[in-house]
């Protein structure tokens, strides 16, 4: 038996979202008729306005729907330690633990020569740029890439931009790398506080 239209449209949607698949997703559609209308509306209305209320932070490119991210602007952070990472995903990882209390930049990928992404194709030079103009007030820069192939080029592209501005502007701060608690191709994504927290204890100059 096929599927009235509006659920079929409902299921071939969802079949585009990550690891889910045709059952899955003819479930997940009976289970919308399910759910008060209500609810249903109120779920419709976040999705629609997902892409227009939510934006980047102006400091560190986390996802916000202010000016700044609720990190960048908690004034007990260390604005003098900053994370680089991947995703926003990988903050909500180290967040979950509490276990840092410094602050963040999100790149929004990695390169990736075999997928044609390049430094100029993520938010790099946003990096750069933020650490030219307060270098001094710098301590740390942790690059929290993840440990695999494409992670480590990024981390080694970004080390080498950073040291071309510490030796122009003469900036003190350390270079560091996560270090391998984190297990080789893993995503920080699915890492657990403990594991993220042994990392950061044993990170090294980089």
């Amino acid at each position: 038996m096929g599927l009235p239209q509006s659920l079929k449209k409902i299921s071939e949607f969802l079949q585009k979202l990550p690891g889910i698949g045709e059952k899955t997703a003819n479930r997940l559609s009976f289970y919308f008729l399910r759910i008060p209308q209500k609810d249903l509306e109120e779920f419709g209305k976040s999705i629609i306005e997902l892409r227009k209320k939510t934006k980047y932070c102006h400091q560190c490119l986390n996802l916000t729907e202010g000016k700044y991210c609720s990190i960048c602007s908690d004034t007990s952070r260390d604005q003098g330690i900053i994370t680089v990472v991947e995703s926003p995903l990988d903050i909500i990882a180290f967040e979950q633990g509490r276990i840092y209390t410094g602050v963040y930049h999100v790149l929004h990928g990695r390169i990736d020569p075999l997928n044609n992404i390049r430094p100029e194709d993520i938010f790099i030079d946003k990096l750069l740029k933020r650490v030219y103009e307060d270098g001094k007030k710098i301590k740390e820069i942790i690059l929290a890439m993840n440990p695999d192939m494409e992670g480590e080029a990024t981390a080694m592209y970004i080390r080498d931009r950073l040291k071309e501005i510490k030796s122009k502007k003469g900036f003190k701060f350390r270079v560091t790398r996560l270090g391998y608690g984190l297990p080789i191709g893993a995503s920080l994504e699915y890492t657990d506080y403990f594991t993220l927290k042994k990392a950061i204890e044993s990170r090294t100059q980089y």
